[in-house]
């Protein structure tokens, strides 16, 4: 039994504790609100990190950063807007605020993120049905690995439509050198804990210019007018990092790079250490050198033939509290299945290994495949249904040290029959 618990993905201070540093300054300086030096200099520091032609906007959220770069874009009840189905609901969730309709694009095999023939194939035939091209294209960034940019912005621009990249788990993942999220119109980052670096919680997001800049500002800041009291003539957000979250996030732009080569480190153990396993596979970015991915999750999959312990238990009993965390918050599942779910070999090693103490975790259940999003169109190809039966996270965070991935790697193998 290991003598901690190994997490997915942690935060990790940076060893000179800058951090603290500037969140004492913020206190010392009464800076204890949503705006300040802390935020002023976390924008710069993220600017220069993504490149200094593109603004940048820190955020409470990067749900929020979506949300606001759908506003930007125009989207309006009624619009349809095409995104990733294999995500987490944040990349999704934010066109429903807006009253508008996602249309769900499935993924390509080799990177697991939206498929562009689908995209153009969703595209033409949302235009045939509704006489209207969608306000919006978002790929996202699936833990980490770059997606296929070039086909999709060649896409977007042959339809004039504008690109969201959700790089939410892809800070500081390249495509052909450049960093993802500086491709589109807009880039969504986070900072929530489980993220590269973190604020604890909050997100950013990278627009083209300073004009759009300013734009996103306002609204983030409830849309004031410029007058001396309070005047509203747009609906506002209250959505601007705070200058104490934004400390966190000075200190921890000094260990990003540190952070993305431990990923990557981890990423090549867990391949080396699995290789020849019978049954398990471990998902790796396309032998392309145009793709530098971060490998924020390192995932596997596992053949459905593999057979591991205790797998006739796979789902015998309610889960108490929710897989992952839900901030202590569990709502009552309905039923102990559903008709889209890991297959029993996968949850019998997640069990396993939490019985362990190593936190492991399905895939991201394709957004086509929740009851939320039952009735919102989808072009699909069976790719993600078929990666989320069989797949699973492993540890990687900078939390995660050479020993622990031995360990997890042992376990793996142990439960294997």
């Amino acid at each position: 039994m290991a003598d901690k618990r190994i997490y997915l993905c942690l935060a990790h201070m940076s060893e000179s504790g800058l951090e603290q540093k500037y969140i004492k300054e913020a206190f010392d300086n009464n800076w204890v609100v949503p705006l300040g030096p802390n935020v002023n200099a976390f924008e710069e520091d993220l600017r220069n990190f993504v490149g200094q032609d593109k603004e940048v906007v820190a955020l409470s959220a990067g749900t929020a950063a979506v949300h606001l770069a759908l506003i930007a874009c125009g989207v309006q009840p009624g619009d349809e807007v095409c995104v990733q189905s294999f995500t987490f609901c944040a990349s999704s969730h934010p066109i429903k605020y807006l009253g508008a309709t996602p249309v769900f694009i499935d993924s390509e095999k080799d990177t697991w993120n939206m498929d562009p023939d689908l995209l153009e194939e969703a595209i033409k035939d949302r235009i045939a049905k509704t006489g209207r091209k969608p306000k919006a294209i978002i790929p996202v960034a699936l833990y980490g690995m770059p997606y296929g940019i070039d086909r999709i912005m060649e896409i977007a621009g042959r339809y004039d439509i504008p690109v969201i990249e959700d790089a939410a788990e892809g800070f500081g993942s390249r495509y052909d050198g450049k960093v993802l999220g500086t491709f589109g119109r807009f880039g969504v980052l986070s900072f929530n804990g489980n993220k590269m670096i973190t604020t604890s919680g909050g997100g950013a997001l990278i627009c083209p210019d300073t004009e759009t800049k300013n734009k996103i500002m306002w609204y983030a800041t409830q849309a004031r007018e410029a007058y001396p009291y309070y005047q509203h003539e747009a609906i506002g957000y209250n959505y601007r990092l705070s200058n104490i979250c934004a400390g966190i996030g000075r200190g921890q732009m000094t260990v990003a790079d540190e952070h993305i080569a431990h990923h990557k480190h981890v990423q090549k153990m867990y391949e080396e250490l699995l290789a020849g396993v019978p049954g398990i596979r471990m998902h790796s970015q396309p032998a392309d050198a145009r793709y530098d991915g971060n490998y924020w999750l390192c995932t596997l999959t596992i053949d459905e033939g593999l057979k591991i312990k205790d797998q006739e238990k796979a789902y015998g009993k309610a889960v108490i509290g929710a897989v992952g965390g839900a901030a202590g918050v569990v709502h009552q599942a309905a039923s102990l299945t559903t008709d889209c779910q890991p297959n029993d070999n996968v949850e019998a090693l997640r069990m396993f290994m939490d019985a362990a103490s190593v936190e492991a975790r399905p895939l991201w259940k394709p957004m086509h495949k929740q009851p939320v999003y039952q009735g919102c169109p989808a072009y699909t190809n069976g790719v993600s249904e078929s990666l989320f039966r069989c797949g699973l996270c492993l540890p990687s965070g900078p939390c995660v040290t050479d020993d622990d991935v031995r360990y997890i790697v042992e376990k793996i193998k142990e439960a294997i029959l």
